[in-house]
């Protein structure tokens, strides 16, 4: 990966935490189908703080490197050249976008109770969105958990699945729906809920083949569970806004942290490729061969170039970044896990094996395709915008060229 354009500081904190990563977390990966152990958790996020890496995308007040958003793709695809990297460096999902949510919103009191220990790596969390269907998935607007007024605060009742990150977490931002009230619109809102909370409790676990974001994927039951006005997390009722201020950045770095691990699935292939001889010849030599290769940097550079686009937009103009986010994680979920899947297909039967970690790899990048909405769900969006932008250009007098060719009508 080469970057050139990148400030001197972004350049330097890139190749420190390229060299971290290779030099002293490769080494502590745990075994294929295991996860990362407290211990060594701790152990490499002390490591990376010494090294000068610790959460890049954290402000440097709250004790980060302050990388700004636009910034981030070198930085996170080093960190994501390993599996347990991410967490290494405190920039996994959910605390990644948490982090990112409670700077731009928090009041300063939730940042010094939530933001500050999440940023210094004492605590995880998780992010209470998706429901059991009927509730909210794939249409937000399902949302059925719901809180309600009362004196001095809020009682939130409501059943969450997929909360990843829940198991051993300090903290939930929880999404509820909430009625119009005191010159509130009705709508959704966030609440910060302490873990601790006796109206919060951790159900049914979900075993998922991914392993590397700590704490699972469990069901979350919420029960009468009272939290005071400082809970809330910016205003009452625009929920659903601030939550595409969190998921446009978060589905993006998580294209950045898979696109790191799509370069070390192409480099594991490469070595083996270069090695091993077929047919009179090593096998980078075979036009097959070629072809896969060829194919996947292909893939890895236009996921680059893409997620560069998009990380620009959510910097400048962040509705037209969230929209092309959509089309990001798609690309990207997809490219990343064909070139993890020809890797394999290079390397033969240690591919599939524990010989390797490429199949452990494929289970890690396979939920992308699923995790922060379903690539169709994404494509029906996508559709969406693209039509409403040409009816709207129409409309506003550029020329209708849709059933022409050659200024004859297609129709007549």
């Amino acid at each position: 990966m080469t970057v050139t354009h990148l400030p001197a500081e972004v350049a330097e904190l890139r190749e420190r935490t390229r060299r971290f990563v290779r030099d002293v977390v490769v080494d502590a990966e745990p075994a294929p189908g295991e996860r990362l152990d407290q211990v060594t958790r701790d152990r490499l996020q002390a490591a990376a703080k010494e090294a000068g890496a610790f959460a890049p995308h954290v402000p440097k007040e709250y004790g980060g490197q302050g990388v700004p958003l636009e910034h981030w793709s070198p930085v996170f695809q080093e960190a994501g050249y390993s599996p347990i990297g991410p967490s290494a460096l405190n920039c996994m999902a959910p605390d990644e976008g948490n982090m990112h949510l409670l700077n731009l919103i928090a009041t300063e009191e939730q940042k010094d109770r939530y933001l500050v220990p999440l940023a210094a790596g004492d605590i995880r969390s998780c992010f209470g969105m998706t429901e059991p269907h009927p509730g909210a998935g794939s249409d937000p607007a399902a949302l059925r958990t719901s809180a309600a007024r009362t004196p001095g605060g809020w009682v939130i009742d409501g059943h969450k699945r997929f909360t990843s990150g829940a198991v051993g977490a300090g903290f939930c931002i929880v999404m509820a729906r909430t009625p119009a009230v005191d010159g509130f619109p009705e709508g959704a809102t966030m609440f910060l809920v302490d873990m601790t909370d006796p109206g919060l409790r951790i159900g049914a676990a979900i075993h998922t083949v991914d392993r590397s974001i700590d704490g699972g994927h469990p069901h979350l039951l919420i029960e009468d569970c009272f939290v005071p006005d400082a809970a809330v997390l910016g205003e009452v009722g625009l929920g659903f806004r601030y939550a595409q201020v969190r998921l446009g950045p978060a589905r993006l770095t998580h294209c950045m942290r898979w696109l790191g691990l799509a370069r070390r699935a192409l480099d594991t292939a490469l070595d083996r490729a270069g090695r091993r001889e077929l047919f009179g010849g090593t096998i980078d030599s075979l036009g097959l061969a070629q072809h896969l290769i060829a194919e996947s940097v292909i893939d890895i550079e236009t996921s680059d170039a893409i997620i560069s686009k998009t990380a620009a937009l959510l910097h400048t103009d962040p509705k037209q970044g969230s929209a092309m986010s959509s089309i990001a994680k798609v690309h990207c979920s997809e490219a990343i896990f064909r070139v993890v899947d020809r890797a394999i297909q290079i390397c033969g039967g240690d591919g599939v094996s524990d010989a390797l970690p490429l199949a452990q790899y494929l289970n890690e990048v396979r939920p992308f395709r699923i995790y922060d909405g379903p690539n169709e769900t994404h494509r029906w969006a996508i559709a969406r915008r693209a039509s409403a932008a040409r009816s709207a250009a129409v409309r506003a007098g550029e020329r209708y060229r849709g059933d022409t060719v050659a200024g004859r009508s297609v129709d007549a």
